[in-house]
């Protein structure tokens, strides 16, 4: 025989834990109110026996009977009291407590069955006692003559059955009453029952338990930041890598995104003002790429990648690509070079030949020593330099102002990077052909970075959006997203307290300026 066991499904643990929990207050109930319903009925019996008495003490004729023993009298008077009041029983004994009146007459003459001593004594008594006629609930009363004198007891009873049948009559409305609550309670537990098997799609207890754990491990495990939010847009959820991504507090459970971030693409982002996949945007100096994904409670759940480390090789990669383009040019330009040199020998222009071969070796090597005069700082240098021959190579003359120094004392030469470097690809990617002009001025702590350009410029309406996450003119290449260059920037110069503006630069194109308060760890005034 297969022994019982506890369901496994949520929906049936919880309806038959439920159905009987109720059943059982119902049951407790109905026998909390029942028992003080039978001692008040008993109560009211003993209570109704009593007036009876008192009513029947107050007869003359029965206290002068009593008093002479005239049993008859006393029988007759008593029979039809009962009778009209339909006592079980009324009893008159004498001093003695002999019986002169009875239901049953063989007992007249008898000593009753209790005790009537308290009552030959004055008092009045209420009790439910067993006696010839069995359980009843009782009341007795002296039987005074007109001077006061006892000259015997009355005694009425009220059997203990008609008690039970007033309660029996009571309970039924009591049970119903109890089966039509027991009933509401078994719907309402089965209405909720339901529900909650919808909510939890059917699913066994123990596979709850290991679907939490699972969930917890896989939060806190993955390397993408997740973060989900209610209805109201506040944050139910976020993991260990959503934190770390975000800089939210440990204790952001419950706050909107507009409280945990600041204003600007990323707060749209996650609260679904800005929809579409893989946006990229911007938090501190880290790139990211946000998808949102709407639940069917009306939240939804936001995945963050960091993509800062990839973003640095995808620019490394593109100046691999733009030197290998230059390289490219350069071995064609080399052969040209070559060419010439070959024909200048041949014609016997020996100086000639000489004199080409000096400027060309010459005008590279000068551009490069220039700059690393002027810009003491190896990365920046190394990163101008750069950046000099890539734009040589499109055709760009970048140059670097007589005035501009920047001395070895950078503070995070990294930012210094990313704020020169993505304000001067921006300058060469808006020109075909023409100037790109960068100065660098150290004020005490505070650096100034001037980058313009002859390019077509920045017309007013747009200087404050190009500075927005995902803004571009240009069309995005598939293996990199476009609009995050300039957005880096303010970013890094807001964390540093400094600004960002752009004007109509000197060369009659942009002129970007970047103040960096705090950049340089020695105080120098070009």
């Amino acid at each position: 025989m297969r022994r019982p066991h506890w369901p496994r499904r949520v929906f049936a643990q919880l309806l038959l834990s439920q159905t009987v929990v109720t059943v059982g207050v119902t049951a407790v109930t109905a026998g909390l109110f029942l028992a003080p319903v039978s001692r008040e009925l008993d109560r009211d019996a003993m209570q109704r026996a009593l007036s009876i008495a008192q009513a029947t003490a107050t007869d003359e004729t029965v206290a002068r009977a009593a008093a002479a023993r005239d049993s008859d009298t006393v029988q007759r008077n008593a029979e039809q009291i009962r009778l009209a009041t339909h006592a079980s029983f009324v009893v008159v004994t004498d001093v003695a407590g002999i019986r002169l009146s009875h239901t049953d007459p063989a007992r007249i003459g008898q000593r009753v069955s209790t005790d009537p001593e308290p009552a030959l004594r004055g008092e009045t008594v209420t009790a439910i006692q067993d006696g010839t006629l069995g359980r009843t609930a009782r009341g007795k009363v002296p039987l005074r003559l007109a001077d006061g004198r006892i000259v015997g007891e009355v005694s009425v009873g009220i059997s203990d059955d008609s008690i039970r049948r007033r309660l029996l009559s009571m309970t039924g409305g009591i049970l119903l009453c109890a089966g039509a609550g027991l009933a509401a309670g078994t719907a309402a537990t089965l209405l909720l029952a339901r529900r909650l098997k919808r909510r939890t799609h059917n699913i066994a207890v123990a596979d709850i338990a290991a679907l939490l754990v699972e969930r917890e491990a896989m939060l806190h495990g993955i390397r993408e930041g997740m973060v989900a939010l209610d209805a109201a847009g506040r944050i139910r959820l976020a993991n260990d890598e959503a934190l770390r991504l975000l800089a939210l507090p440990d204790g952001c459970g419950g706050l909107t995104v507009d409280e945990a971030l600041p204003p600007g693409r990323l707060a749209d982002v996650l609260t679904g003002r800005i929809e579409g996949t893989d946006l990229p945007a911007v938090r501190d100096d880290r790139v990211l790429v946000v998808n949102r994904m709407a639940t069917a409670d009306g939240g939804a759940v936001t995945t963050l990648r960091d993509r800062t480390e990839l973003e640095s090789l995808v620019r490394e990669l593109d100046n691999t690509r733009s030197l290998t383009e230059a390289l490219r040019a350069q071995d064609h330009e080399h052969a040209n070079r070559m060419h010439t040199l070959l024909g200048l020998l041949e014609l016997g222009r020996h100086d000639q030949a000489a004199a080409f071969i000096s400027e060309q070796s010459g005008s590279h090597a000068a551009l490069a020593a220039r700059i690393g005069e002027q810009v003491q700082d190896p990365h920046v240098a190394a990163l101008l330099a750069g950046k000099a021959a890539v734009a040589a190579e499109r055709g760009v003359r970048l140059t670097v102002t007589p005035d501009s120094h920047l001395p070895d004392a950078a503070v995070d030469a990294r930012a210094l990077v990313t704020v020169i470097g993505n304000l001067v690809d921006n300058a060469l990617d808006a020109m075909t052909g023409g100037t790109v002009e960068v100065r660098l001025r150290p004020v005490g702590p505070t650096l100034l970075v001037e980058v313009a350009d002859s390019g077509p410029g920045v017309p007013p309406e747009l200087r404050e959006l190009i500075f927005e996450e995902g803004w571009t003119s240009k069309d995005a290449p598939p293996h990199r997203p476009r609009g995050l260059g300039l957005a880096m920037v303010r970013r890094v110069v807001e964390h540093s307290g400094g600004r960002v503006a752009v004007s109509d630069g000197p060369l009659g194109g942009a002129g970007f300026t970047v103040e960096l308060p705090g950049a340089l760890l020695t105080v120098e005034t070009a």
